[in-house]
């Protein structure tokens, strides 16, 4: 099995709750990393296997060893590999390991995972703390401290390494440029004259933050590719903590004040959605939908029943509008809907329906996309 997913969302840790018995090698550490690079027989004598092997992505040349000794021992479970920085190590575990490891993506913590360890968070403070686990573990720790050093000391020495950066203070500037288009539209074009790079130079950094887990690319639903449905994806951050770090909002009360508490609320239901999807294992089959007419809904959930429809909205009072795009898409397009109600995800009280509009509130939203909050359920 191969886990990926940012740094410090609790990936060792999960690991080696699950599979204690199992050895581990951490190639962070220069030591086991020199081994694991230049003598990989005395890597596996000294870590054998069922063995744990963390951050891989320091050492993607190992893959091919692990690949020998999984087609000299066919037995299940034998190698657990970690990584953070998927586009290093994605095109060798795809080469090396096709057909013999599952691939499992994991963010940080979701709210029922927060709640569930008897921390409750409101909206504001949520959006602003993110799901880090480090900043639950124990009292005290400011949110925009922690992801003041989380960006100079990881997500700087992870991006210094690939070729497509040459600029860092750029390519930081571009990144504060994206925080502030948090769910809208993306347009490389317009982002890279801001930040003075080119669009090709936008979209190779955008692949780069995607695969490293800093951002994920809502992409856009349509039945057909017509001129009359909008193509450019949105971009969301995986962690809102990250996102107000990177916008300079340092607390809640400047959060209140801000213009993007709607849409980083919008990112911060989107990954709920999209963590109740990868840990029941499955693929998360979340769009949006927009068109040059201007009907746009938040967030699409597609299944073999249909489609369910949501609209996302920061306040706590029903409102009669937030469901008219949501009706308008399901009289379009009657032949792609599910049997399910259309629903407004906001900040207030459960309804099952107020003008025919079902509203859950936001840390509920398992009940919708999820209906057994697990980490993983992993079969060996």
């Amino acid at each position: 099995m191969t886990l990926f997913g940012p740094r410090q969302c609790g990936k060792t840790t999960l690991v080696r709750a699950l599979f204690p018995d199992f050895s581990y090698a951490n190639l962070e550490d220069f030591t086991t990393r020199e081994l694991a690079s230049k003598d990989p027989d005395e890597f596996f004598t000294r870590f054998p296997a069922p063995v744990i092997i963390d951050e891989i992505h320091r050492v993607p040349s190992l893959l091919g060893q692990v690949q020998v000794r999984i087609d000299r021992n066919h037995a299940k479970g034998q190698f657990l590999l970690t990584g953070s920085n998927q586009i290093s190590v994605k095109a060798s575990v795809a080469q090396s390991l096709a057909g013999r490891t599952a691939i499992i993506d994991m963010l940080p913590l979701s709210i029922a995972e927060i709640e569930n360890s008897g921390i409750s968070l409101d909206r504001d403070e949520q959006i602003l703390a993110g799901g880090m686990p480090f900043l639950f573990a124990e009292s005290g720790h400011s949110p925009f401290d922690y992801y003041r050093n989380y960006v100079n000391t990881y997500v700087e020495r992870d991006i210094a390494q690939e070729d497509s950066v040459r600029d860092l203070s750029k390519f930081f500037s571009f990144l504060k440029l994206l925080a502030g288009r948090t769910g809208q539209l993306m347009n490389s074009a317009a982002i890279g004259a801001e930040a003075g790079v080119s669009g090709n130079t936008v979209s190779a950094w955008l692949s780069l933050l995607e695969a490293s887990h800093i951002v994920y690319i809502l992409k856009p639903w349509f039945t057909s590719r017509t001129s009359q449905v909008v193509k450019s994806p949105k971009v969301y951050f995986c962690d809102t903590g990250l996102a107000c770090y990177l916008l300079g909002i340092e607390t809640t009360t400047q959060l209140q004040r801000d213009p993007m508490l709607g849409k980083l609320f919008e990112n911060l239901v989107l990954l709920e959605a999209l963590k109740c999807r990868l840990n029941q294992g499955s693929e998360p089959n979340l769009f949006f939908f927009r068109n040059s007419n201007g009907l746009e809904v938040d967030l699409l959930l597609s299944h073999k029943q249909g489609l369910d429809i949501f609209e996302i909205k920061s306040g706590k009072a029903f409102d009669s509008d937030f469901g008219k795009p949501m009706k308008s898409f399901a009289t379009r397009y009657a032949e792609h809907v599910s049997g399910n109600p259309p629903t407004v995800i906001y900040s207030g009280q459960n309804a099952d329906s107020f003008m025919g509009v079902r509203y859950i509130n936001f840390k509920e939203i398992d009940k919708l996309f999820d209906k057994k909050m697990e980490r993983f359920r992993i079969q060996f």
